[in-house]
């Protein structure tokens, strides 16, 4: 059961970096352009607008797989940022000062920055990026292939 649950991580994590992305992204989309029924930011308003800014395009980078752990770290401490400036005054837990959704996008990128983007990312179809971002087993068993 552990070999089949090890072999589907890679999906599962990109699926999760897929749904993750999806959701700030249209945070983002909605403080900027009023998306989904949400009131907009002013623009160059801080840290409301530049939040909004990190939401959309951190969010679509770490969506399609695109230097997806520089996103994903910018995006947890704009999460860290919001939570601990907006949020933490108003209680010492999420729960009591509204603050679990930052705290779960801080943590769930965080969380992409050390396991990297999973299977479906466009990293991996580019030349220069696709060796950066792949594992050195991933590289030894391509080179093994080509060899035999």
């Amino acid at each position: 059961m552990l070999t089949r649950l090890n072999t589907a991580q890679p999906y599962v994590l990109g699926l999760f970096r897929i749904v993750v992305g999806l959701l700030f992204t249209c945070h983002g989309a909605g403080s900027l352009f009023g998306a989904f029924s949400r009131e907009t930011v002013a623009a160059g308003t801080w840290p409301g607008w530049f939040a909004a800014v990190i939401e959309l395009v951190g969010g679509a980078l770490v969506l399609l797989g695109l230097g997806s752990r520089t996103a994903a770290f910018i995006a947890s401490g704009a999460m860290a940022y919001a939570y601990f400036t907006v949020h933490q005054p108003d209680g010492l837990f999420p729960i009591a000062n509204k603050g679990e959704l930052s705290v779960m996008f801080c943590w769930s990128f965080l969380l992409i920055v050390f396991m990297g983007p999973g299977a479906f990312a466009l990293d991996r179809l580019l030349p220069s990026r696709g060796s950066a971002t792949a594992s050195e087993e991933e590289r030894h068993g391509e080179r093994a292939k080509v060899a035999a």
